[in-house]
């Protein structure tokens, strides 16, 4: 049952409702399983008394035969029918095999059902954090998005064979070797003829690559993606169950088509039944990253991406250790913070993580409670992840608490603010979202954030958040270290990310405002009066061009090999990003100022 109250207390409108009805309505679940083509709502079927809840798949909303809408996992439907009590006006089926959480009218189960946030006409939207902006694209066959083959005898040249590859607005042609076949790609001719290895007059057998990877028609497009990703190719031939190719499907046509959705890689995670299965999905993390990057993704869009991925390897981790994997596992909250709670990672961030448990606290309760958190993160670890260094994890007595523990040191924080680690500890609050256990770290929240602000706790959050000073001179240059290994070189997270995240935690706490991103929290500081428009957008603007910044230089440090950092070559930015650089900096010192000497009235 507790999946059920994690899953639809992540998504509307089921988001709004607290944990006793969350558990009234889950204990009436029933799991529906749809084929593509099976119809989920026929076009004679009667006023509905459930609702439908899709968990994996995709359901097509038709209208006399055409599609007009298209519901993917999260998403709710059977709604207007339930609430007006007349027949459904369209019908719906599955679009590919689909998973449903099927739901009786939840007016007649839940104590408060005003909380439903259904809108005035019955529809709902995506969860703002967790969903993805498409529908799941990756469960469709790979034959949606493959192209025609463009084939050549093996005897002709590699120029004819271009141009054929030019004519036909083709980036490969295919080639029979015997019982094999190639694959001429355009890469191949730019890393073999461009560079003297072959003559443009060689046969084009001379660079073909035999036998060229294949994957089946019915195969997901989900599963192309991570095959390009794993084997280090662009090009993949489709085939039919006899082997003969009827399309080619290219990397390029994956990235139009968005294949940018976290089930991309959650559906191998989620598939994943032992530990060495699960490490060898997770070892495709990185080189997705890169892939994403390489298809012109936007990095924070990436940063969601890896967040959704990481958090997915975390929870199959936490289901295989007891006490989280019992009965009583709706007990436990495990919490991951800061970037990846705000959904803004970098490529090599390590993750902090928490625990919160139902009970009354004791030593020897807390000690195994430790030791079982360990055996998650060295599960966790052997996937090629990373635990946070500094000790922001679970198995830290001061991230592993009670909820009474919990709810106790946010009082101390906001009554003493001036109480070692209370700063920490409280962007910890501010920046944590749950994994498992939705219904009490929500419910830790809720009553946390009512608690009374103390004026000296805020205030102590802003001057935390001031004091980290971006790195700009008095005049045009860059502040650099001076000395050690970085001489030259200037800490872009420290000095460029680290106050303007300070920033959006400080409007988060003066706001009371649950998790969100930097970029929702600058949007909430303009809302709140605490930001003027223009400071908002110099603020999110720096924000983004840091981001990416720190982004692809992370990027070409994993490509070539080296020690991934913070740090970066101020000298090796071209001039116009490093102007602009620089303007950020600059705004973002000058708001500094201004919050120093005006905060008190802004609030």
């Amino acid at each position: 049952m507790q999946e059920f109250v994690d899953f639809l207390a992540k998504h509307p409108p089921f988001d709004g409702l607290d944990g006793g009805d969350l558990r009234r309505l889950s204990r009436h679940v029933e799991v529906g399983f749809y084929q593509a083509g099976a119809s989920v709502i026929g076009p004679d079927t009667g006023p509905l008394d459930h609702l439908a809840v899709i968990r994996t798949g995709i359901v097509h909303v038709l209208d006399r035969g055409v599609v007009v809408d298209e519901l993917g996992p999260g998403d709710t439907l059977g709604q207007l029918s339930l609430l007006s009590g007349l027949p459904p006006n369209q019908v719906a089926m599955a679009a590919v095999d689909t998973l449903l959480y099927l739901l009786p009218d939840p007016r007649t189960i839940l104590e408060n059902p005003e909380m439903l946030r259904f809108s005035s006409d019955g529809t709902l939207g995506r969860s703002s954090l967790l969903a993805s902006t498409v529908v799941d694209s990756t469960l469709r066959p790979v034959t949606d998005y493959m192209g025609p083959p463009l084939w050549c005898d093996s005897r002709v040249t590699i120029r004819e064979a271009a141009r054929v590859m030019t004519a036909e607005r083709g980036s490969c042609v295919l080639i029979r070797l015997g019982h094999d076949i190639g694959i001429m790609t355009d890469s191949d001719c730019r890393k073999q003829v461009a560079t003297g290895d072959f003559s443009i007059h060689s046969p084009v057998s001379s660079i073909a690559s035999s036998p060229a990877l294949t994957i089946p028609g019915d195969a997901t497009a989900a599963a192309a993606f991570l095959t390009m990703v794993h084997r280090g190719v662009h090009h993949l031939l489709v085939v039919e169950a006899n082997g003969e190719p009827v399309g080619v499907c290219r990397a390029i046509d994956l990235a139009a088509a968005e294949i940018r959705d976290p089930l991309t890689m959650r559906s191998a995670i989620e598939s994943a039944d032992d530990e060495e299965a699960l490490a060898e999905a997770a070892s495709q993390l990185l080189p997705t990253i890169v892939a994403l990057y390489d298809a012109g993704v936007p990095p924070l869009r990436i940063g969601a991406l890896h967040s959704a991925m990481v958090e997915a390897v975390l929870e199959k981790c936490i289901g295989w250790v007891e006490p989280f994997a019992s009965d009583e596992s709706e007990s436990y909250s495990w919490l991951v913070l800061g970037s990846f709670a705000r959904r803004e990672p970098l490529p090599t961030s390590d993750l902090d993580t928490a625990l919160l448990w139902l009970g009354a606290p004791d030593r020897e309760r807390s000690a195994a409670l430790r030791e079982a958190a360990e055996r998650v993160i060295t599960r966790f670890e052997a996937c090629g992840l990373e635990r946070c260094p500094d000790g922001a994890n679970a198995t830290n007595p001061l991230f592993n608490r009670s909820y009474d523990e919990w709810l106790g040191r946010a009082r101390l924080w906001r009554d003493q603010p001036d109480t070692e680690g209370a700063l920490l500890l409280g962007a910890m609050q501010a920046d944590s979202w749950p994994v498992t256990g939705v219904v009490p770290s929500r419910q830790l929240g809720q009553e946390i954030r009512a608690l009374p602000n103390d004026e000296s706790f805020v205030r102590r959050s802003l001057v935390e958040a001031l004091a980290r000073k971006p790195p700009v001179g008095f005049v045009k240059d860059f502040i650099v270290d001076h000395e050690g290994v970085h001489r030259g070189q200037l800490n872009l997270k420290r000095g460029g990310l680290s106050p303007i995240v300070g920033i959006g935690r400080w409007i988060a706490l003066h706001t009371r405002s649950p998790i969100s991103s930097t970029q929702d929290r600058i949007k909430i500081g303009l809302e709140a009066g605490l930001l003027s428009a223009d400071e908002a957008a110099q603020l999110a603007y720096a924000h983004e061009q840091v981001y990416e910044l720190l982004f692809e230089s992370q990027i070409a440090s994993i490509r070539a090999g080296e020690p991934v950092s913070t740090w970066i070559d101020p000298k090796g930015v071209d001039s116009l990003r490093r102007r602009h650089l620089r303007q950020s900096f600059k705004a973002i010192s000058h708001l500094q100022e201004r919050l120093e000497t005006e905060w008190t009235t802004r609030r």
